[in-house]
């Protein structure tokens, strides 16, 4: 099986920065991943893609021997372990809500012991049936990662338990579902913001696990210097918006 540079930073004691990528094409995903980014983040909760355009994402990225991170949808197993079929090098589910969300995200997307994905293993990720079952599952669960995010306030009374569970590699806050469900939209410098993003970081440290959050360049220091080890320091859009603006001001700003 592939092996994750993802993982192998992290489990190196190194920080990893993604980008997310919400435009619905797979140039889009190439176009970062020859840029040099270890980890494209692409989305199914969020936007178009569909599970065709996702394979074509992952592949875009293998050709450059970048790791694809899915966020995926909240639906059936097989929402789950779709995009790890497809030899995605890691999942990240979006609302976990509990411990007991939490242990189904394990039951579905690791295989035993740890968990009980189901198997197929005529896919990218176990090379079409070309490794063993035995060899497939152990490196499945050793080169493949879950992020589970944190953007809701209700799951903090669960999080020691949370990030006990085998299986689960990043926790990852999200802010901004974080500050809506504090009904405060948007206030970045909210107290219980605050005091959520520092206890991700400790919970997660005491349990072996790694933190994750989203960034900036400009921020990115302080993050890392809190103890966030993936952080995602932009996006598509959010990339393509400042550089045609500052081409329009450019432009505005010539003689007529």
């Amino acid at each position: 099986m592939r092996k994750s540079k993802v993982l192998a930073k992290l489990r190196a004691g190194k920080v990893v920065c993604s980008f997310k990528t919400n435009l619905d094409s797979a140039r889009a995903t190439e176009i970062a991943a020859m840029a040099g980014f270890e980890c494209i983040w692409t989305c199914l909760e969020h936007g178009p893609n569909d599970i065709s355009l996702i394979e074509r994402q992952i592949n875009a990225a293998k050709a450059w021997d970048t790791d694809v991170m899915v966020r995926v949808a909240r639906g059936s197993y097989s929402d789950y372990i779709h995009p790890l079929e497809l030899d995605a090098a890691g999942i990240m589910v979006p609302h976990v809500m509990s411990l007991e969300d939490a242990k189904n995200v394990v039951r579905m997307t690791r295989f035993a012991p740890i968990g009980r994905r189901a198997v197929d293993s005529g896919f990218a990720d176990a090379q079409y049936c070309n490794v063993d079952l035995a060899t497939y599952t152990r490196e499945a669960n050793e080169q493949r990662f879950v992020a589970i995010q944190i953007e809701d306030p209700e799951p903090l009374a669960d999080l020691d338990a949370i990030a006990e569970l085998d299986g689960i590699d990043i926790i990852f806050f999200g802010p901004g579902d974080f500050s809506h469900g504090l009904g405060a939209p948007g206030q970045w410098n909210h107290p219980k913001i605050a005091e959520a993003r520092q206890r991700i970081v400790q919970v997660a440290k005491a349990h072996g696990k790694v933190a994750g959050t989203v960034g900036n360049p400009g921020n990115l220091k302080e993050l890392v210097a809190m103890g966030y080890r993936f952080i995602n320091v932009g996006g598509d859009v959010i990339t393509l918006r400042e550089h045609c603006r500052k081409l329009v001001e450019a432009v505005d700003r010539q003689p007529s």
